[in-house]
């Protein structure tokens, strides 16, 4: 397989494998591409739950970033976990200096299991000072009505708070709404020339852990191919949707899915 592009990676890591960085770089890997990394905490974790997160210092996540991008340059950048006002400020600067304009940001603020991963000034400081140099974020149902102070109900509700989060200043929005309680999962993209409703039939599963990672770096993955970006949340959206179908079922608690769903392997590794 020819490598197609090249993606940086701003994320957590999750020492369960499932989320996070590790999600990240086995999605961007598993649909062809190169996957760079800056580690923005180490979590202890698994899929019952979080233990602990440790942060690292913005200085170093600074300079992952630069020094990464000095060398070699992305196609696409993906961002995730961010926990602090201050982490949020170093990777706004830093992305100045790399200006790609294919920046797909995950808005992660609490875990599949319910820990809390972002604090009140943190999110502040995320709409105030990243979300508009997004080309795209996806939030889920629950990061969306932190955002827009809002309670989404209906898929109007989610139609009306995607628009609240473009008057944020970002280009693009895919609204998640697989939290909601119903036979078929509909996400809502949105800018101000378009509105495109993603329909599929839900699958009744608990293994469902690191969906929303997966989901942004196949999308970030995608873009950085050259797709435009409606195609790339579709694409995006069908291969998490294969990843939960075929998931390995591990652990006792919201387990993983399958990032390998993408790939043939070669008969005389079989």
């Amino acid at each position: 397989m020819k490598l197609k592009s090249k993606i940086l990676i701003i994320a957590g890591s999750d020492s369960s494998g499932g989320a996070g960085i590790q999600a990240d770089i086995k999605t961007v890997t598993a649909l062809g591409g190169y996957a760079m990394t800056a580690i923005t905490a180490v979590t202890v974790q698994n899929t019952r739950g979080v233990d602990s997160v440790i942060p690292i210092k913005p200085k170093d996540i600074r300079n992952q970033i630069l020094f990464t991008c000095k060398d070699i340059r992305p196609n696409a950048i993906k961002i995730g976990m961010l926990h602090s006002s201050q982490v949020i400020e170093t990777v706004s600067n830093a992305l100045k200096k790399v200006k790609s304009s294919k920046i797909v940001l995950d808005p992660v603020m609490v875990a599949k299991g319910g820990a809390r991963l972002i604090d009140k000034s943190a999110i502040k400081t995320l709409k105030d000072k990243l979300i508009k140099k997004a080309y795209l974020i996806t939030p889920n149902i629950p990061e969306a009505e932190v955002l827009t102070k809002t309670k989404i109900k209906t898929t109007e509700d989610m139609v009306y708070a995607a628009n609240v989060l473009l008057k944020f200043g970002v280009k693009n929005v895919l609204l998640k709404g697989g939290h909601r309680q119903s036979k078929y999962m509909k996400d809502i993209f949105l800018n101000r020339r378009e509105l495109k409703i993603f329909k599929n039939k839900k699958i009744n599963t608990t293994n469902t852990h690191g969906t929303g990672c997966t989901l942004s770096s196949a999308i970030a993955t995608f873009l950085s191919c050259g797709k435009p970006l409606k195609k790339s949340c579709e694409l995006g959206i069908k291969y998490v949707n294969q990843a939960i179908g075929s998931n390995p079922n591990y652990g006792k608690g919201n387990g993983p899915i399958n990032h390998l769903n993408s790939i043939i392997i070669n008969k005389k590794f079989k």
